[in-house]
């Protein structure tokens, strides 16, 4: 059997050198890597594609849960270690929920992390005992039966949130100044009752239907009380374009959930979270495979009805994409109000 391949990422030279004393007493474990940052730790996952990552959450140039889902999506397979300092429930449930195969507090024996090592590459899941009680004795929160609706802005700001991205960035992103950002970021953090980013994220994850724009919002409707009887993935990025397909949904569909991805992680944290009954996956996004992409949705959401779209059409995407399992695979240019309807009426039978 060849040896588990092992990557240990800690800002601190002196715990990753206990990390790699604990683990090497394990039987067929082969430490291959250690890392101090985020940007450091993307790379050594694609040079070193590791079984097992074991790291802490709080590195520089690292954002832990946008990062777990982003790994995750990338890299299957792998098993996740999280080691860290912090007990905050809101940092452990958010952690576990993006993907973390075990949560370990750094105050526990090294028998403790050898433990933890072992349970989780038989595929078993890990929470330090001094999580536990508090964990499952947590009070649970009911979502309530009218979550914030967010405006456009908001969600972009969310979604941005979700990304890893600083306030520099999503100033950059979405062209506005640092300090209007860090004024919207009040405001919706006054909408949501949270106080940090962190929070936030935690409470998208839960609700993740306040990602969704809604169809009567995408043409202008006024909104009334109406069932959400569909929700639809969009996954382009192209930003225009996913708002264009949005209105065009919107009208055949007031009723229905709109959700946007520019990308595969944010496509299937969606997918995990939202279970969509239909998803139109761009053929290509930017550097990511959009068939790749239809492929690991099915697996985390087999119900859900796939459509492949391109500007370019082409027959070896199109044999590629309807051997993935989608319904369908259509030209951009063919998606108008009648083709559209119908492909929606398909996917409510």
């Amino acid at each position: 059997m060849p040896p588990i391949r092992v990557l240990l990422a800690d800002d601190h030279t002196v715990v990753r050198a206990g990390l790699r004393n604990a683990l090497e007493i394990l039987p067929n474990l082969e430490i291959l890597g250690e890392v101090g940052n985020g940007p450091e730790l993307m790379e050594a996952l694609e040079r070193i594609n590791p079984d097992l990552l074991v790291m802490d959450a709080s590195m520089p140039d690292f954002e832990p849960i946008s990062a777990v889902q982003k790994i995750k999506s990338e890299h299957p397979n792998i098993k996740i270690l999280i080691v860290s300092a912090y007990d905050d429930e809101s940092y452990v449930v958010g952690l576990l929920r993006a993907g973390a195969n075990g949560y370990h507090m750094k105050d526990q024996p090294l028998a403790d992390l050898q433990l933890a090592t072992q349970r989780i590459l038989n595929g078993e899941r890990w929470v330090s005992g001094s999580l536990v009680d508090r964990l499952t004795n947590r009070r649970v929160t009911i979502a309530p039966q009218n979550t914030p609706w967010l405006t456009r802005r908001q969600r972009d700001l969310l979604r941005l949130i979700a990304r890893g991205l600083d306030n520099r960035n999503i100033a950059l992103s979405l062209d506005l100044s640092v300090k209007t950002v860090e004024n919207h970021l009040t405001a919706l953090y006054r909408i949501l009752g949270v106080d940090s980013r962190l929070k936030a994220l935690n409470y998208a994850l839960r609700h993740p239907e306040i990602l969704a724009s809604s169809g009567q919002e995408m043409v202008e409707l006024e909104p009334t009380q109406v069932d959400h009887g569909l929700a639809v993935l969009i996954v382009d990025d192209n930003t225009r374009y996913r708002q264009q397909l949005k209105r065009l949904i919107g009208k055949i569909y007031p009723s229905s959930l709109l959700y946007e991805a520019e990308n595969v992680s944010e496509a299937l944290s969606l997918g995990e979270h939202v279970k969509p009954q239909l998803a139109f996956i761009d053929v290509v996004l930017e550097d990511e495979d959009g068939i790749l992409c239809a492929r690991r949705l099915r697996a985390i959401s087999p119900l859900t009805r796939i459509v492949v779209i391109s500007a370019y059409p082409d027959r070896e995407f199109r044999k590629q994409a309807l051997s993935a399992g989608v319904i369908a695979f259509l030209d951009k240019k063919d998606l108008d109000t009648p083709s559209m309807r119908q492909v929606i009426e398909d996917a409510l039978i």
